[in-house]
């Protein structure tokens, strides 16, 4: 794609990001006029300032970097292994996370407070992990697919036992399971925004290593480049940006699946236009998906975690069987 094109498909990302929170401000069981907004936004005993100014526009700023961490942490992922189908909830990250955050919700639910350091070093402790069983004197991508895949398996059987062995706390995890931001205030905006600037801050400076280990870890090496220690370093990123969103949002899916796969296959696999147009897009995502999940359904408000499985679910199924993979690094 000529760079022409790339500033064009930016420019329409960042109105389709504008329209996505024009909608999400206005749209839900109470749908507010951008004439009522305007006008009511001054006033502090406004009804319509409430529900916008105390309830939808920390979602929104909420749902926007939880997009953002998870489709940049996707795109890490898949550069680092060089596969499209990678992604943090694949490859156990999202799950070492939700264990963290499910033993402090169930067993100290009087610590709260740590809960994003907890999903963090749930997730990071998780990636290490998969790392370490796939290392056999260097790291295999296919190794730590597989093993991702299986320690998935395992932490979600261990949530499931400590789930059923504290039975009467279940209701107050399974919102949280489903993935969704529903109830989030600005205090949730206050955790998560210097954490997620941090990890999107260190994603960027990290492009010109996932460019290189793209390369190959022979051509990366002859290039100058530590190919273990940057390829650690990404993992470690990857992680941290999934367990900031976790900690708030939930296990919420397929964001990072989706979102670096079909930037791709519009932008090219240029790491330099990928990442920030995967935020964007992750961004976007996030936000319409919980605009829509929350007004579509009245009176039901269903958990965005849910709506984004029904549709990452069968566009996974649409790399896997139609040739996604093929296209994904032309």
């Amino acid at each position: 794609m000529s760079r022409k094109r790339r500033i064009l498909f930016t420019i329409f990302l960042i109105i389709l990001l504008f329209l996505s929170i024009l909608y999400s401000l206005t749209a839900g069981s109470i749908s507010v006029s951008i004439k009522q907004f305007v006008s009511d936004l001054g006033d502090k005993e406004s009804f319509v300032r409430r529900i916008v100014w105390d309830l939808r526009l920390p979602r929104i700023i909420v749902g926007l970097f939880v997009g953002m961490c998870l489709a940049v942490s996707g795109a890490i992922l898949q550069g680092v292994m060089k596969n499209p189908l990678a992604d943090p909830g694949i490859i156990g990250v999202t799950s070492g996370a939700g264990l963290a955050a499910t033993v402090i919700m169930v067993l100290y639910p009087d610590r709260m407070y740590v809960l994003p350091l907890a999903a963090f070093l749930g997730a990071f402790l998780t990636a290490m992990l998969v790392y370490l069983l796939a290392w056999q004197d260097g790291t295999s991508i296919v190794r730590m697919m597989l093993v991702g895949i299986a320690v998935n398996a395992f932490l979600g059987a261990i949530m499931s036992l400590i789930m059923i062995l504290h039975s009467d706390k279940v209701q107050a995890v399974l919102p949280w399971l489903s993935g969704g931001i529903s109830g989030v205030s600005w205090v949730h905006v206050e955790m998560i925004v210097y954490y997620a600037v941090f990890a999107l801050a260190l994603a960027f400076f990290s492009i010109k290593s996932i460019r290189m280990l793209m390369l190959g870890d022979e051509v990366a090496a002859l290039l100058g480049q530590r190919v273990e220690r940057s390829r650690f370093f990404l993992i470690f990123v990857s992680a941290l940006l999934a367990g900031i969103a976790v900690s708030v949002a939930g296990l919420v899916g397929f964001v990072g699946l989706i979102v670096p796969h079909i930037i791709r296959l519009l932008a090219g696999n240029d790491y330099r236009y990928l990442l920030p147009l995967s935020c964007l897009g992750g961004g976007i995502l996030v936000v319409f998906a919980d605009a829509a999940a929350r007004s579509w359904f009245d009176p039901i408000e269903l958990p965005v975690g849910i709506l984004l499985s029904f549709l990452g679910g069968p566009f996974f199924l649409y790399l896997v069987f139609k040739g996604g993979a093929k296209h994904a690094h032309r």
